[in-house]
Order: structure tokens, then C-alpha cells, then sequence
């Protein structure tokens, strides 16, 4: 993986393996992404903490890694997983952390 791009961090796009429905998004390390292939449990690197961090590790909404896809040009990943515990992947408590449409300019569609 190439991870020059944004200082050391990739985005990681979580999708839900039987829906395809997306999840969330956030970004690897190197070692974020290790620690997912290694244990199987999406792992993150938070910008603000500059730390790793399990998804769902205190809420017990983990996420499940059934694959890993890179991109052509090896700098995102998509993780297709399997949603556990209330099955809700938002810190807000809701499903998905992308529930807010925005309208297109003009009300174009």
C-alpha cells in the first residue's frame, strides 16, 4: 500500500459485506492496517489521538473484516464487514455515519 499520500495514512471505507450499505470512513496506518489483517477487527488510526483504535471496542459494535480491497492505486482500501452487536457502525448510535442527504445546487439530482 502506498501510504506517502497523506502523511502516512490511507482512507478505509467500511461497508457492510451483505448490504454493501457504507458505513464509515476513516484512515489506516501502516500498523492500522496490519492490526485489521492480523486480528480481523477493523482498526483505525485516530488523527486526533494519534493512536490505533478497534471500532467498537467499548461500545462492543466491532466490525468484522470478511475482505480487504485496494484500489489501483494502492492508496484507499474498502473493508467489506460484518456488523456486530447493536449492528449500529455510528458513534451517534445510528447504522450508518451517512444519513444527512445534501441537497444539489438548483435541486438538481
Amino acid at each position: 500500500m502506498d501510504f506517502s499520500k497523506l502523511n502516512g495514512l490511507i482512507p478505509a471505507v467500511a461497508q457492510d459485506d451483505e448490504s454493501g450499505e457504507v458505513l464509515m470512513v476513516g484512515f489506516m496506518n501502516e500498523a492500522a492496517l496490519e492490526e485489521t489483517r492480523r486480528t480481523g477487527y477493523m482498526t483505525f488510526f485516530s488523527r486526533s489521538r494519534q493512536a490505533l483504535w478497534v471500532k467498537g471496542e467499548t461500545s462492543g459494535n466491532r466490525l468484522a473484516v470478511r475482505r480487504i480491497l485496494a484500489d489501483c492505486d494502492q492508496d484507499t482500501v474498502v473493508v467489506r464487514v460484518t456488523r456486530l452487536g447493536d449492528g449500529n457502525a455510528c458513534h451517534t448510535g445510528a447504522r450508518s455515519c451517512f444519513n444527512t442527504e445534501l441537497e444539489m445546487a438548483g435541486g438538481a439530482r
